[in-house]
Parts: structure tokens; sequence; C-alpha cells
């Protein structure tokens, strides 16, 4: 692809921005062509360094707050008419409870997938504990029974401690990988239902 053909092509993909920032993108994305250029590589192989224009266009909308793309996709593209307004206003009480009740659908989804993260990590955080708590007291028995030499039931009650404290802390390891993958799983996976929303968001405004 040509450097006129990539940056046509990008302009048209990032249409949604404010018109100052488009020209800014394409000013930056031209010079670092250009730079590519001079470095010695042929025009078609610097337009492929740079990147293409749908993962371009996936890093702009990931910068953007959500709000701010929903704001921009909602403002109208030309003056409403007079029988568009009352129309709107008439129909205001279905379309906006529908609104907020998707809005809290949303909300009430993306709470409940933390929430089991959060439920890990109080699990991972119980063992580990447990596990701290097993140790100091299987040490502390460990040392009476040994200094008294007698069997009063000490020494086995700390080797007890000992083992729970193992297989405590050895359930925590497993349970903080767990949980680990848990959080970088569910931050994926919102991050990405996000940046669908955005590029829907584009979409319907593309097609104003």
């Amino acid at each position: 692809m040509k450097k006129i053909e990539f940056l046509r092509a990008l302009g048209e993909a990032l249409l949604f921005l404010p018109q100052q920032e488009l020209d800014e993108r394409l000013d930056f994305y031209s010079e670092m062509i250009d730079d590519r250029t001079e470095d010695g590589l042929s025009e078609e192989e610097a337009v492929e360094a740079v990147g293409t224009v749908e993962s371009i266009v996936e890093q702009v909308l990931a910068e953007k707050p959500l709000l701010t793309v929903v704001k921009r996709a909602a403002k109208p593209k030309r003056k409403m008419r007079a029988w568009e307004i009352v129309l709107i206003a008439v129909g205001s009480p279905l379309w906006f409870s529908l609104l907020v009740a998707a809005v809290a659908v949303g909300f009430s989804l993306y709470a409940a997938l933390w929430a089991v993260v959060i439920a890990f990590w109080a699990v991972f955080a119980a063992l580990a504990g447990c596990a701290c708590g097993a140790l100091v007291a299987g040490a502390y028995y460990g040392v009476i029974g040994g200094v008294a030499m007698v069997n009063t039931g000490e020494l086995p009650v700390g080797v007890a401690l000992f083992a729970a404290s193992a297989v405590c802390g050895g359930l925590a390891i497993f349970t903080f990988l767990g949980c680990r993958a848990a959080t970088i799983g569910t931050a994926k996976l919102t991050k990405g239902c996000v940046l669908r929303i955005k590029k829907y968001l584009m979409k319907k405004e593309e097609s104003k």
C-alpha cells in the first residue's frame, strides 16, 4: 500500500475524531512513513512497518474514554427538526427506561465478574492466613514440647500444625496462580467488551 492510500484509508477510519486531532494524527503517521523511507525502506515497507489501519484505530479507541465516545456518537450530525424533538420528548419515558435498564444490566454483569475475582482473592488470603497462623502455632507447640521433653501432647500438636501449614501454604500458592489468571482474564474481557462497544458506536456514527 502506498503512503497516500494508507493515509486516505486511515483518515476515513478516524472520522469520529475532531478535525484538529484527526489532522495531527495523519501528520504524525505521514512523518513516520517519511522517516522510515529516509532510512532506506521502500514506501510499501514503510507503510507496513507503521501498522495496519485496523490496529491504529483500535489503539485510538482504546485511548479514548467510553463516555467521550458515547457523547460524540450521540451528538447529532445536523440540526434536529421540531417534529424530531417532539418525538424524542414523547417517547422519552420508554427509551429512557430502556437505556437505564441496559446500563444497569451492563454494570451488574461487570460487577458480578469482578465480585467473583474478589472472592477468589479472599480465598487466597484466608489460606495464606491459615498457613501463617498454623506455622506460628506449630513452632510454639513444637518448642514447648521439645523443651519440656515430656509426653504432654504439645509436640504432636506442633507437628500436626506444621503439616496443616504446609497444606494451606500449597493451596494458597495454587490459589494465587488461579487468582492472577482470573484477574488478567477478566481485565482483558472487560477491556475487549468496552472496545467492541466503542467500535459499534463509531460505526453507528459513520452511518449517520
